[in-house]
């Protein structure tokens, strides 16, 4: 046996992967705004505690040097504020969450969108930042969570009025995420549109609460975008069963509409018998996975003629969104990953149904706002460009596209 071989393992405190390095930071913030609201309320104690000229006798003071916390997933870097007397009188300030010696917390092993949830949805702020710091959290006041919720609160709001007219938006996606969770009368719903800028740089535009299938909430978020200054975009990309269209027509009615490929196809295998569907699915993959509008069609005619007389409803499903099923084919083929599928607002909740479902409780219309809006402010920063985000200009400035590529005077003729 060699003695030599050593066989190293990833140190636990170095992340190892984007979704680690996204709970970190989750974590980091989140104690990071606890202890700032427990200053806060520290303060207020000394309100009345004035110097002769009326100003403050007791003020903050910076803050005390960086220092780690070891939790669950790693290291996280928390930062404790200082205060200071100007009266004579000692005044030292001491967090409840994170105490001067700890250095390690039992467990992080609860992810970023299950603390959120508990936390800002349900009330339950002590059991989630046990969570993530231990049994220390128990020293929280009322006072102390109560003004954390309203600071995401106030940032989902300010959030919620920010002007769109600064950026020229391209492409949007909408789609509407159910919770798992249920109100008093039906499952919470939550209207989300997400665009692209003329740089290629993706954001959330509205997180609202909602009916999927209403025109009428549809049409009020886009008219709250429209009252922003959003401009109207280029392309939209969504699913066929929602009530968004009516309403996109009504607001910005140039807009192109691209129906998503992934919802469709669930909607038209979901009209199969189990046997049939793996056949299915391959000829629709054919469709959308073609590399010109003409093989796409001559795919389409194919499976309308496989399964019409058989299953008349799988066909007419895929007839009704013809025509929008095909609009990414006139737009840049390196755009055609993103803007054929919801995709990019899928993947960035999908973590929300698996968490919700096994939450008991009710989750209030507030309390999934704010989770969701958390969840997606961190999931932006780890967003890259839209791949081929070169040629969204020409998007802009009505440059024609076949077939994914650009339309010139010379393949113009030979067409």
């Amino acid at each position: 046996m060699n003695k030599n071989t050593v066989v190293e393992f990833a140190r636990r405190d170095e992340a190892t992967d984007p979704l680690t390095e996204m709970l970190r930071k989750g974590a980091r913030e989140l104690i990071q705004q606890a202890v700032e609201a427990e200053l806060a309320a520290f303060l207020e104690g000394y309100q009345n505690r004035r110097l002769e000229d009326g100003r403050a006798a007791v003020v903050r003071n910076g803050h005390l040097p960086e220092r780690e916390i070891q939790t669950g997933i790693g290291p996280v870097t928390v930062q404790i504020p200082k205060v200071r007397s100007k009266d004579g009188e000692p005044v030292t300030f001491r967090s409840a969450l994170v105490p001067p010696y700890v250095r390690k917390t039992r467990s992080l092993e609860a992810a970023l969108p299950w603390l959120y949830l508990k936390g800002v949805s349900t009330g339950e702020m002590e059991q989630a930042l046990s969570a993530l710091v231990g049994p220390e959290a128990k020293g929280l006041s009322a006072s102390t969570v109560s003004r954390l919720k309203r600071q995401w609160a106030d940032e989902y709001d300010a959030w919620c009025k920010r002007p769109l007219d600064q950026e020229r938006w391209v492409y949007i996606w909408a789609d509407g995420i159910y919770s798992g969770l249920r109100s008093e009368e039906s499952k919470l719903c939550a209207l989300v549109i997400m665009g692209v800028n003329a740089r290629g740089e993706k954001h959330f535009l509205a997180i609202e609460d909602g009916e999927r299938e209403s025109t009428l909430s549809w049409t009020a978020v886009l008219e709250g975008l429209k009252g922003r200054g959003m401009n109207a975009p280029e392309l939209a990309v969504g699913d066929g069963a929602m009530g968004f269209w009516a309403a996109l027509e009504c607001v910005y009615p140039s807009t192109r509409q691209q129906r998503c490929w992934v919802h469709k196809t669930a909607n038209v295998l979901n009209r199969l018998p189990k046997a049939s569907q793996p056949r299915a699915k391959k000829a629709l993959q054919a469709i959308w996975h073609a590399e010109t509008r003409e093989d796409a069609e001559k795919a389409f005619d194919a499976f309308i003629r496989t399964y019409d007389a058989k299953y008349p409803k799988v066909a007419e499903c895929l007839l009704k969104d013809h025509e929008e099923l095909m609009s990414f084919f006139d737009f840049p083929a390196k755009h055609w990953q993103s803007i054929r599928t919801t995709n990019p607002i899928e993947s960035t909740f999908g973590t929300i149904r698996h968490r919700t479902k096994r939450s008991k409780g009710c989750l209030s219309r507030n309390g999934m706002l704010h989770m969701m809006f958390k969840l997606g402010m961190c999931a932006e920063e780890r967003w890259r460009k839209l791949r081929g985000f070169e040629q969204l200009a020409k998007v802009i400035t009505g440059v024609k596209f076949r077939d994914g590529e650009e339309v010139t005077a010379v393949n113009q003729d030979a067409a």
